[in-house]
């Protein structure tokens, strides 16, 4: 805990059996972290069989766990910057469908990806890309205040996903029920040029000229943050390894999110599995970060 505010953490649970998956909870309760987060392969698995959501309720009580915040499905043809109308009535029903099945585990905080450039949107100007963002949230947005959640979309190496973006968003709707969620290992990837042509940051922005580099992302964001997704990276690839493995500074990051008004929770988005990183080095990498 710090300033008031839960840290929760995310595990890669696609890689879980139905066995498994009680006891990766357990082991995160064990270790003193109760709160994790409501993955978009859980929801995803909810969406496809609604029994699962039972499943799940038994395996927090009985494991002493809680679901504190989320992350909704992503990918070319759920985000909410898609923009072929003939799939937008699926995916915007997949997207309220996250909404009411996240609010069914009590969550109250959401993050949305607004969408990238893949080249099945070529034809798409940004503009048009950022139209149907503003669109999905006009539909989104009354969904998430009926049912008191707040959607955060977060800063992303793209050009739809830029901090300049996202706040003209939450500007245009200027409402409680949409915060941004800051991405730490996103926006050190865009914090400057490593010299590297494979970057992330250069193959995402061939399209649209030089790659606006910029080491202010959170200053520029802070006001408007609803969560946040804390991993580390080397600056070049978004590698979602623990806090300390990467070049990031920890101490100068954590202490401007302390200060971010709307803030409600810190989210550990190390990626356990695939990075290789222990349950129980995650918990104490994160109590280093949040003393008690």
């Amino acid at each position: 805990m710090s300033a008031g505010l839960p840290v929760t953490h995310l595990f890669d649970f696609e890689y879980t059996s139905d066995r498994m998956r009680p006891y990766v909870m357990a082991e995160f309760a064990a270790h003193g972290a109760r709160n994790l987060v409501l993955t978009d392969t859980l929801i995803r698995e909810v969406i496809k069989s609604p029994g699962f959501a039972k499943t799940l309720h038994k395996e927090l009580q009985s494991t002493g766990t809680r679901f504190v915040d989320a992350h909704a499905p992503f990918g070319t043809v759920e985000d909410l910057n898609l923009p072929i109308e003939a799939l937008r009535p699926s995916m915007l029903i997949r997207q309220k469908l996250a909404l009411e099945i996240i609010a069914d585990f009590g969550v109250d905080s959401i993050t949305c990806h607004v969408g990238n450039t893949p080249a099945e949107f070529a034809e798409f100007s940004l503009e048009c890309l950022h139209g149907s963002i503003i669109r999905s949230l006009d539909e989104l947005l009354p969904v998430a205040e009926r049912l008191g959640i707040t959607i955060a979309i977060e800063n992303i190496w793209f050009a739809t996903s830029t901090p300049e973006k996202l706040l003209a968003i939450a500007r245009h709707f200027n409402s409680d029920n949409l915060g941004l969620c800051y991405d730490a290992g996103h926006a050190n990837l865009m914090a400057r040029d490593r010299g590297v042509e494979t970057a992330h940051p250069v193959d995402a922005w061939k399209r649209f000229g030089p790659v606006p580099y910029d080491s202010q992302i959170l200053e520029k964001m802070l006001s408007a943050i609803t969560t946040c997704h804390l991993h580390d990276n080397n600056g070049v690839w978004d590698e979602h390894v623990l806090p300390g493995r990467g070049n990031i500074d920890w101490p100068r990051l954590i202490g401007l999110l302390k200060t971010a008004p709307r803030l409600k929770c810190f989210q550990n988005e190390v990626i356990p599995v695939r990075t290789g990183a222990s349950i129980a080095d995650v918990c104490r990498t994160f109590e280093g970060l949040f003393p008690a």
